[in-house]
């Protein structure tokens, strides 16, 4: 039963962090710009931000981005951190598909544990792959926009990719080592039904 709800707990953890990497992906507000202080932009409507797919203008009651398209004069880290994003993003869809399939509430005919555990396993896996291409994308470009920019903050986008790659190796990481062995995997669901002794006795579900 702990193993179960330690299986729960992880892929609650795994979705979640995936849902946070996926909104990192898709936005831009990674990082904060500026040419002289954050505050004095702030007061003369200079503040920008730049993200994975456009450079955008932050005013007051303007927001303009200018879509990164050209690909061949970007700069190799934004490509780079493009790519391990979009790779985590289909390594979670992937994971979850595969995390949903082996839940405790999902029954797939008389499957046998040993083929769900090994499942859970690749599952887990995957999400703790995710969470490594979302670290590393998530500090190399800060790091680097920071080479062509003296003067940024951190902008909300980066902060979702880095909670949601946390997330997703804590939830990787319980997948692969706390959910029980492939013998016990799955075998300690339980059920109600009356009997002779009395009408709640707890039954296993296996026979």
């Amino acid at each position: 039963m702990v193993a179960t709800c330690l299986h729960l707990a992880g892929f609650v953890c795994s979705f979640v962090g995936w849902i946070g990497v996926v909104v990192a992906t898709a936005t831009n507000d990674w990082v904060v710009t500026c040419g002289y202080t954050i505050t004095t932009c702030r007061k003369m409507d200079e503040l920008g931000s730049k993200g994975l797919w456009a450079d955008c203008v932050m005013a007051t009651g303007l927001y303009h981005c200018k879509p990164l398209v050209d690909i061949l004069i970007l700069p190799g880290y934004v490509q780079a951190c493009r790519a391990l994003m979009i790779a985590a993003s289909v390594l979670g869809l992937s994971a979850i598909f595969l995390l949903i399939t082996v839940l405790p509430c999902i029954r797939m005919g008389h499957e046998p544990g040993a083929a769900k555990y090994r499942r859970s396993q690749l599952g887990g896996i995957l999400i703790i792959l995710l969470a490594m291409c979302g670290v590393v994308a998530t500090i190399w470009f800060p790091v680097c926009a920071h080479r062509e920019t003296t003067i940024m903050s951190f902008g909300y986008s980066l902060y979702t990719g880095w909670i949601g790659s946390a997330l997703c190796l804590f939830g990787g990481c319980v997948i692969v080592c706390c959910s029980g062995d492939a013998q016990t995997f799955g075998e300690n669901r339980f059920y109600y039904g009356s009997g002779s002794s009395s009408p709640t006795h707890a039954k296993s579900a296996h026979v």
